[in-house]
């Protein structure tokens, strides 16, 4: 499968960080943890089939440069911007919409998982063994240190056949739905994806899922935006 053309966004009239855009076709989609996963969760199950409707996603999470645009400041850092909570990815969502008059938002995780497989119906974006080649994680499943043990600039590994980078590894990413679990949703609890630069290859599987409380900070966990379509 082919990687989808960005679409490069000049927010707030600079050009100096753009955001770039990656169209991700919808339709139906399986997404949930496969029962043949020796490290699937009960979290991940049972695999469903939902409808995706076609969106926009941040070919790249946000960086600390365009973070820093958000907060008046200054910065050329090409690194994920981490610590910070729900909220205030949330309000940088918002904050980008008015800039630029798209509907920019945080991605569901049923988008997320569409997009982070890629096409794919393997355990990782590109199979089911995930190589320190591929994304940015510390430790193999034994325990011994393979990674860097530190954040990358994104885009320092090869995209997923969507053309997305980072989808996996380097840093966990928020998302916009509160978390489901066996009683239903919580919403005191929010969604996140993806794995991290500290982590072990079984938390950077496409269906793996954990929460965080929205004013959550940590080192290890930021974002990507997205942006609805119109309906035909």
């Amino acid at each position: 499968m082919s990687a989808n053309p960005p679409v490069t966004l000049v927010r707030d009239g600079n050009s100096t960080h753009p955001h770039e855009l990656v169209r991700i076709a919808g339709g139906s989609t399986l997404i949930g943890g496969r029962e043949d996963d020796k490290f699937v969760s009960a979290a991940e199950l049972p695999r469903r089939e939902v409808a995706v409707a076609d969106f926009l996603l941040g070919r790249f999470p946000v960086t600390e440069s365009q973070w820093a645009a958000f907060r008046g400041k200054d910065s050329d850092s090409t690194l994920p911007i981490v610590g910070v909570t729900w909220h205030d990815a949330d309000d940088y969502a918002a904050w980008l919409a008015m800039k630029t008059g798209l509907p920019f938002r945080l991605p569901t995780e049923a988008e997320w998982e569409h997009a982070c497989r890629g096409g794919s119906d393997t355990i990782f974006p590109g199979g089911n063994d995930l190589s320190p080649t591929e994304a940015n994680f510390l430790y193999d499943e034994s325990g011994s240190p393979v990674g860097v043990g530190r954040r990358l600039p994104v885009g320092s590994f090869a995209p997923n056949a969507f053309g997305l980078h980072d989808m996996i590894g380097n840093v966990c990413e928020w998302t916009a739905d509160p978390w489901r679990g066996p009683s239903g949703f919580q919403l005191e609890k929010r969604a996140v994806r993806g794995g991290a630069w500290d982590h072990l290859p079984r938390l950077l599987r496409c269906s793996w899922r954990d929460w965080a409380p929205p004013d959550a900070r940590f080192d290890n966990l930021g974002f990507r935006i997205a942006a609805s379509l119109p309906r035909p």
